[in-house]
């Protein structure tokens, strides 16, 4: 099967800044740092050819680390900042060659303590790129597309849920696949929606396992698209 676009990942100044702040006055002063440094790289991602992938976990999983525990007020403007930088990074950069992912973390627990997708939102679409990959597969957040009855997507946009997922051997079944990107289809507009993966498969299941789910997720998008996009019934003559 031939490609038709490839992605490069690179990591957003939000998350890399989870390290420690040692050089510099503030963390304002840092993150506008790293997101210089970094800048070189997403230039040279997007000049490349490439669609660049901005991996920030930390957007959404920082809200777990925390302690004590924050108000959610105070943890959206935490995020904001790191937003903002994120954004002055990308200034002058096409967004129709610039995705953004959050997910929850990749670690194998419970996740009871993880901050809703609904108290983020807002601080997400933010963000000036042109889709937004969301963890939407893991038994925790597949609920979680309710969230897009309530928020409308800005025109222009794409969503690209995760209807796979790397939290779980257990390979998805195509109905359930199908089902997940039909529901989203539904919420947030047939025309916007790119069926994804919760999160980066490799290094977290056998090698097996991810081609399978990979494998499940391309030939049902198939199926989904079709449903979508039925062809019209020929005139009779």
């Amino acid at each position: 099967m031939k490609s038709e676009e490839g992605f490069i990942t690179s990591v957003a100044p939000g998350s890399f800044a989870r390290r420690q702040n040692r050089c510099y006055a503030s963390d304002e002063e840092f993150l506008q740092a790293l997101g210089e440094a970094m800048r070189e790289e997403y230039q040279a991602i997007v000049e490349a050819g490439f669609v660049l992938q901005l991996d920030d976990p930390g957007l959404p999983d920082t809200w777990d680390m925390a302690n004590p525990e924050p108000s959610v007020e105070e943890y959206k403007k935490f995020a904001t900042v790191r937003v903002e930088a994120l954004n002055h990074a990308l200034r002058g950069l096409p967004e129709d060659r610039i995705r953004y992912h959050i997910c929850w973390g990749s670690w194998h627990g419970p996740h009871t303590t993880d901050l809703p997708l609904a108290n983020i939102i807002d601080v997400l679409l933010q963000v000036r790129a042109g889709a937004f990959s969301v963890e939407a597969g893991n038994v925790r957040h597949a609920r979680e597309w309710r969230v897009w009855q309530d928020v409308k997507l800005p025109d222009g946009k794409i969503l690209i849920p995760g209807v796979v997922s790397h939290a779980t051997n257990v390979v998805e079944h195509p109905e359930l696949v199908a089902d997940r990107i039909l529901t989203f289809a539904r919420v947030a507009g047939r025309e916007k929606i790119i069926a994804g993966t919760d999160c980066g498969l490799g290094g977290r299941i056998h090698p097996q396992l991810a081609w399978a789910k990979l494998e499940a997720l391309v030939a049902v998008a198939r199926l989904a698209s079709k449903e979508l996009w039925p062809s019209q019934p020929r005139a009779r003559r």
